[in-house]
């Protein structure tokens, strides 16, 4: 039962990663982040980065995994939503 738990909570968080990869492509190759909200994304890498650092404190590696690597997504995401405009 630990396994299957344990393969829902990798199949949901590789999920919700991998989600963030198709808005980077778009935002990498059109330069436009337009329709992005600046507001709703800075929180959302905000909370982000806080699940990153609760999943340290508590030593969850896959929670570290999948939000470190959300982190990096959104926050490239962001960092074009503020150059671009």
């Amino acid at each position: 039962m630990d396994d299957g738990i344990a393969l829902l909570g990798a199949a949901a968080g590789l999920c919700t990663t991998i989600s963030f990869l198709p808005q980077l492509v778009r935002a990498w190759r059109t330069r436009s982040t337009r329709d992005i909200s600046l507001p709703m994304f800075s929180l959302l890498v905000l909370g982000i980065f806080l699940w990153l650092v609760y999943g340290a404190l508590i030593g969850d590696g896959p929670l570290i995994l999948a939000n470190g690597v959300s982190l990096c997504l959104t926050g490239s995401i962001l960092y074009l939503k503020l150059r671009h405009g």
